[in-house]
């Protein structure tokens, strides 16, 4: 009997110290969520470009475009090699304002007052912070900014919408270099 029991008890150890088994999902996703957005995304951004063409094109000023996915034109350029673009940690001052695509102000230098920025240390929208690193102490430029480089999905939660691209007109006064660069 004392056999029967042990046995049964080893039986019972042995099966319960196997590994635990992993559970099989009960329902899978497909990924069309994604895949939607992805074409409502780029539906969204040629619309957007169309429009934005429209305007450059009705501009007698010539735009660039950026590598980050914005068109600007300078205002003001300064073309001495003495002045540098800002680094990392550099202290921007500078004002902009900032219109609606068919030039309807939103907020104006006076509504933003002088801005103090310190390079990627600071929150700013994508499209400015990757704007001011084109520029130069001095120089004033206007960038138009796609509804994905301004405030995207969520807009400023204040008078900007969602999805709205934006026009800026920005002048830097001045860069104080960052002493650690």
């Amino acid at each position: 009997m004392n056999k029967l029991i042990a046995t049964a008890l080893l039986a019972l150890l042995v099966f319960n110290c196997k590994s635990p088994e992993a559970r099989q999902p009960i329902s899978t996703k497909s990924g069309s969520y994604i895949d939607a957005s992805i074409a409502l995304n780029k539906k969204r951004f040629a619309k957007e470009k169309a429009v934005i063409e429209k305007i450059m094109e009705a501009d007698d000023d010539t735009y660039l475009a950026s590598d980050t996915g914005f068109w600007y034109k300078y205002q003001t350029k300064t073309e001495s090699d003495s002045l540098k673009t800002p680094g990392f940690g550099d202290l921007i001052n500078f004002d902009y304002d900032v219109k609606s695509l068919n030039g309807n102000e939103i907020y104006s230098k006076a509504d933003l007052k002088t801005q103090n920025y310190a390079m990627d240390k600071q929150e700013l929208f994508t499209g400015l912070r990757h704007g001011l690193k084109l520029m130069k102490a001095g120089e004033t430029v206007t960038f138009i900014f796609p509804s994905d480089r301004a405030y995207g999905y969520y807009g400023d939660e204040n008078k900007i919408g969602p999805n709205t691209p934006l026009i800026c007109e920005v002048t830097v006064n001045s860069i104080t270099q960052n002493q650690n660069n």
